[in-house]
């Protein structure tokens, strides 16, 4: 949604090809592709270009989610120095908390059930507890078990994204107060888009770091986050925005299918996420009308409205399967 409070289709399409990307991704794990239909048409190569690097969808998804919680915090209260501490916080609750709960309740009894997929594995020689996995869902630390710990649980594993976010969110509103102005946010956010590739570089080689880590990640929320705020004095028109909107595809698609993530994170995760932004901007509607929509689009569309709880559910579907 939008500042203005009408939802924007463009965003929720970019949101629903950054989903597909990330459960492209799984899907490949769980089945492995190289010998499918889509590898004969396309060829192994093109599959897995595509495949790899599903962790630059969850960077698109990131921008994506700064920008709409800075949108909307700003559409609710005018101005971020106004934020409700305690309305923030039970929007997010109410947001995230069931559809985690139940997808822990359901993953819980499908392990006790004794399907293998679904159980704890030590993939690093140290056997981790379930109340320690379910511990680091509720508190969102996931990111930082798998990092030390590995896939110890690949169902509940892919949460290490909803704990990124949420940290980032649990200082969001307590940033906003405290700053107040609104240059002094901006100046917190630049410190996170420097910061993120500086901390990927010092980390290469250990994905725990350079892929799931808290600082390795709050760069594509925070460029998301100051993308909102453009939104209220950087207008893009006409032919200028047509050609934002194809240079980001452009450049986004380049970066996506050049290099696996692992050589080009660096700077990789930066790219992605700034197209992700100038894509968002040139989306932006001035005069608070729809986007006009394609039944493809559409089903993008109602696709990305499931945003987290469509992506925790469907990954596990994919694994039970698999």
């Amino acid at each position: 949604m939008n500042c203005t409070g009408t939802r924007n289709g463009k965003i929720d399409y970019l949101r629903g090809i950054s989903i597909l990307l990330v459960l492209f991704h799984h899907f490949n794990i769980a089945y492995r592709l190289d010998d499918t239909f889509l590898s004969r048409v396309f060829g192994w190569e093109a599959v897995r270009a595509v495949a790899r690097n599903g962790n630059y969808g969850v960077a698109m998804f990131f921008v994506i989610s700064g920008y709409l919680i800075t949108a909307n915090a700003m559409r609710r209260w005018s101005e971020l120095g106004l934020v409700d501490v305690r309305a923030f916080y039970g929007l997010r609750i109410a947001r995230i908390v069931p559809c985690l709960l139940l997808l822990l309740a359901v993953v819980n009894a499908l392990a006790g059930a004794g399907i293998a997929i679904f159980q704890n594995h030590s993939p690093t020689g140290t056997p981790v507890s379930f109340w320690l996995v379910n511990l680091a869902s509720l508190t969102f630390w996931m990111n930082v078990l798998v990092g030390s710990h590995g896939w110890t649980n690949y169902a509940l594993g892919v949460l290490w994204s909803l704990s990124v976010e949420e940290m980032f969110y649990l200082s969001f509103p307590l940033l906003c107060l405290a700053f107040r102005r609104e240059v002094r946010l901006v100046a917190v956010w630049l410190a996170c888009i420097v910061l993120g590739p500086v901390y990927r570089y010092f980390h290469q080689g250990d994905d725990g770091g350079y892929l799931y880590a808290y600082f390795a990640c709050f760069d594509a929320i925070a460029i998301g986050c100051y993308t909102a705020q453009l939104t209220r004095r950087v207008v893009w028109r006409g032919r200028a925005q047509t050609m934002l909107t194809w240079l980001a595809a452009a450049g986004m698609t380049f970066v996506y299918l050049s290099w696996p993530i692992g050589a080009s994170n660096v700077f990789g995760v930066t790219a992605i996420a700034f197209g992700t932004a100038a894509f968002m901007l040139a989306a932006r509607r001035t005069d608070g009308t729809a986007n006009p929509r394609t039944h493809g689009s559409a089903v993008l569309e109602a696709f990305a409205r499931l945003s987290s709880e469509g992506y925790m559910v469907s990954v596990n579907h994919i694994l039970r399967r698999g």
